[in-house]
């Protein structure tokens, strides 16, 4: 009995010794990379895509802010993480394709939706972006970019949530 405890001691002794030590140096070639709208909890509220150029996508989500492909979906880059996460509609100037609008405030009404902080502007595709009001609506629905007086848009936003409440 002696000769088989001694002998399960040397093993894990051995094992022990054997095992790698785990460092920084070991990780120093990963890096984060940005997963996409796809992530657990990416519920999807607005697609959009730019018609004369139809590998370029914008996707807002429920609460990872807004992303763009410009391969057609391939892959995403993340363009609005300065600014509220929870997005309810996105809209495209059709006769300028680089002027975006972001209405924030996801609108599907559930247990986990987030409010938003108004409407957003870029006029560089989703480089730089300027608020441009409506930062009490909350939830920003539906966003329609009409021409020729693009300068106009057309949104709908329900009421607060704690108004909806019956």
């Amino acid at each position: 009995m002696k000769k088989i405890f001694l002998l399960f001691s040397l093993c894990c002794y051995a094992q022990l010794q054997a095992q790698t030590v785990v460092n920084s140096g070991m990780f120093g070639m990963m890096e984060a990379r940005q997963l996409g709208p796809g992530t657990m909890s990416g519920r999807i509220t607005s697609i959009v895509g730019v018609s004369n150029d139809t590998k370029i996508i914008y996707v807002g989500t429920a609460g990872g802010g807004v992303w763009k492909s410009s391969n057609a979906g391939t892959t995403y880059k993340s363009i609005f993480d300065k600014y509220c996460q929870s997005i309810g509609a996105i809209g495209i100037d059709p006769k300028n394709p680089a002027t975006l609008y972001v209405g924030t405030g996801e609108s599907n009404m559930r247990n986990s939706v987030s409010i938003g902080n108004g409407m957003y502007k870029s006029t560089d595709a989703g480089d730089n972006w300027k608020a441009i009001g409506l930062d009490s609506t909350e939830h920003i629905s539906k966003l329609l970019c009409i021409p020729p007086m693009i300068k106009l848009y057309t949104l709908q936003y329900p009421d607060p949530l704690e108004r909806q409440q019956t």
